[in-house]
């Protein structure tokens, strides 16, 4: 597949402080030790797993090290044993000393080799340090906080490669790419930064909330970037001084991208989370389904859209991408929010496989050596005990790592799986991670309501609450800037 010289060839859109830091509180070897289900007579299953509370975002490089995002700070994991995870600490109270700190509502990790960066918060929050913190995890068990780049906007999620960070600015106004220059980790610095105001006229004319930078992977200095309603865009950030749209997907023109509160929370639904491997990129669709009162008489008694897939595409060239295949999301009884969610989140594209995660759905793998005709592999949930917000493989290891926010009073946990095909039985685990309990489950095969989204699989169980509605990057968002006041 060519890569980032093709897709410069191709493009069809031409464009034109740091501080010191203090200790972190440590819980030195917290969680639970992970335990094997089996992957025996009970089918398909994961390895192990161990408690990570509050666990969202999971990341791995090459070697035996996991490390999670956790609301309040981040974990480290080792997973040389996939069998028995362990934690090996957990940082909280980052740069407490700082005015308007700590820095808190961290959802997103990444990882460059021996440098974690660890973004926050997540969502707009009035008086709230934010910022992007920069980590020496040489010693997964020691990690060190370097520096601290810190923002005026929130950080939803960010990626780190080659010594540059890339941030999601999304201030309300410009929504932008920053990138920061992490390499001398003392001292991060901006480099630069990128905004769809960039890539053409018009843009500045539509609703900051249509067009929000929802999450950003780099690959081979091309950075993918999910902006919501206006598409996954593709920008060359080789140069972070002079940085380049090359082209886009499902982009809509400006001019008919209606101004006002962001729709795209039901099928077709907003570009969410997209990576890219080589020349076929996988664009993940986040939506749910809304209750309609269709006779007026204060009973919502038809359910209109429901979870959205996985797209695949063809981007070799850049002036006509082509759309492959969707893989289908897992089938809900209830995709309203206050149900089951079953729709995609996070994902990984590495060396012809496709990773996912569906929340309650659970996680899969799918053969995309053929991307018109991806093939299921495996699938694993368990949607009264996990809600899974990523799925990442671990280098050449036989297994990959999923991150699973819990569900009700299970604890937030990082789950290993056997990195290959398998089936797991008819029925779904309650309980523990280590349960095999056959109650209260619908077996894979049996339909549920029409989630509006063309699912192929199904998960048929009874909703549970998340505890909330989607919050500011879900629902429209502004943000209060805090020197503004000052």
């Amino acid at each position: 597949m060519r890569r980032r010289d093709a897709l410069r060839g191709a493009a069809a859109l031409g464009v034109g402080v740091a501080a010191g830091t203090l200790p972190a509180s440590a819980h030195e070897g917290g969680g639970s030790a992970g335990t094997v289900t089996g992957d025996t007579d009970e089918g398909y299953a994961p390895l192990g797993a161990v408690d990570v509370p509050g666990a969202t975002e999971a990341v791995v490089g090459d070697g035996p090290t996991a490390y999670v995002a956790t609301g309040d700070g981040y974990a480290s994991v080792d997973v040389s044993d996939p069998a028995s995870p362990r934690v090996l600490t957990r940082r909280t109270g980052l740069r407490s000393a700082d005015e308007h700190g700590p820095l808190t509502n961290i959802q997103d990790v990444k990882l460059d080799g021996d440098t974690l960066v660890v973004a926050g918060p997540a969502h707009p929050r009035w008086d709230a340090l934010s910022g992007l913190l920069v980590v020496d995890v040489s010693d997964p068990a020691a990690p060190v906080e370097r520096g601290f780049f810190e923002t005026d906007y929130p950080v939803h999620n960010c990626d780190v490669a080659d010594g540059r960070a890339y941030l999601t600015a999304n201030d309300g106004d410009r929504n932008a790419l920053v990138v920061v220059d992490v390499s001398a980790p003392t001292r991060p610095t901006a480099l630069g930064q990128w905004s769809l105001l960039d890539a053409a006229d018009g843009w500045a004319d539509v609703d900051a909330n249509r067009r929000t930078l929802h999450d950003v992977t780099v690959h081979d200095g091309v950075a993918v970037c999910a902006l919501w309603d206006a598409g996954t865009w593709l920008v060359d950030v080789a140069d972070p001084t002079a940085m380049t749209a090359l082209g886009s997907v499902e982009a809509p023109a400006p001019d008919r991208l209606a101004v006002g509160p962001r729709p795209a929370v039901t099928p077709p639904g907003n570009h969410h989370y997209a990576t890219l491997d080589g020349d076929l990129l996988a664009v993940g669709k986040e939506t749910f389904g809304v209750r309609v009162d269709e006779g007026s008489d204060g009973r919502s008694n038809r359910i209109v859209g429901g979870p959205s897939g996985v797209d695949l595409w063809d981007v070799s060239d850049l002036a006509a991408p082509e759309r492959l295949a969707t893989v289908p999301p897992p089938a809900s009884d209830d995709p309203t929010f206050d149900g089951t969610w079953t729709t995609a989140h996070n994902l990984e594209l590495r060396e012809e496989t496709l990773y996912t995660s569906w929340y309650q759905g659970g996680v899969k793998r799918h053969d995309v050596s053929d991307p018109g005709d991806p093939t299921e592999e495996s699938w694993w949930r368990s949607p009264t005990e996990a809600s899974f917000w990523t799925a990442q493989s671990v280098g050449q290891s036989e297994f990959f790592v999923a991150s699973s926010r819990g569900v009700d009073d299970v604890p937030g946990r990082l789950y290993t799986f056997p990195d290959r095909a398998g089936e797991q039985v008819d029925h779904l685990p309650t309980g523990t991670a280590t349960s095999t309990a056959r109650n209260g489950t619908t077996s894979r095969g049996e339909s549920g309501p029409d989630p509006g989204s063309g699912s192929g699989s199904t998960v048929s169980v009874p909703g549970f609450g998340v505890g909330g509605a989607l919050t500011a990057l879900g629902l429209g968002s502004w943000w209060l800037r805090r020197r503004e006041s000052e």
